[in-house]
Formats: structure tokens, sequence, C-alpha cells
């Protein structure tokens, strides 16, 4: 039985930092592509960075994020790591995480909130 279960959504101040962890279990970890979504309230779910299999994978991020978040993997442990810094308002959203490209699963979603 797949599973990915989300930590580490929190409310946080514009400006703030958080860190996202995504646990896996049920799969062989090492051999998927992990990616990152989110979806605000009334918008579509969008990418938000992706990692490509195997250790020190290439990485792609969405453009609102380029040079704040950084994804990251831990094969040995089954988790995907998604650090946020210089956090804005409009990265409000759930967070999903995603594995693989055709044959996916997904998270249940864990709450960011950026608001003063």
């Amino acid at each position: 039985q797949v599973q990915l279960v989300e930590s580490g959504g929190d409310l946080v101040q514009p400006g703030g930092s958080l860190r996202l962890s995504c646990a896996a279990s049920g799969l062989t970890f090492s051999t998927y592509v992990m990616s990152w979504y989110r979806q605000a309230p009334g918008k579509e779910r969008e990418l938000v960075a992706e990692i490509s299999s195997g250790v020190g994978g290439s990485t792609k991020y969405a453009d609102s994020v380029k040079g704040r978040f950084t994804i990251s993997r831990d094969n040995a442990q089954n988790t995907v790591y998604l650090q946020m810094n210089s956090l804005k308002p409009e990265d409000t959203a759930v967070y999903y995480c995603k594995a693989g490209r055709w044959n996916v699963h997904w998270g249940q979603g864990t709450q960011v909130t950026v608001s003063s």
C-alpha cells in the first residue's frame, strides 16, 4: 500500500521560512521522480518543484519560486523535502507531494499560510 505523508505546513509571516517533508512508503522510492505541487483556493493545482530519481537528482522549479525554494531527497529515509524561504502571501496554498509521472501517487496535503 503506497502512502505519502506530508508534514511541516504552518502559519508563517511574510519573509519567513518553512521546511516541508514527505515520507513515502510502499514503493521503491529511489526509482521515483518526486514533485511538490500546490493549490490555492479557486486555482488549479500547479507544479512547484520536481527532483529526478537517484541521488543528486536534477531539479526543476516554477518561475515563481526559483531562488526561494529548494527541493531535495533522502533516498535512505524515503523522504523528499521542500525548503521554502522568503515566503510571500501568494505562496499560501495546500502543498501536495507526488510520486511518479504516469503511475502517480499523491499525499494528503499540508496547509501553508503566509500572512502577517
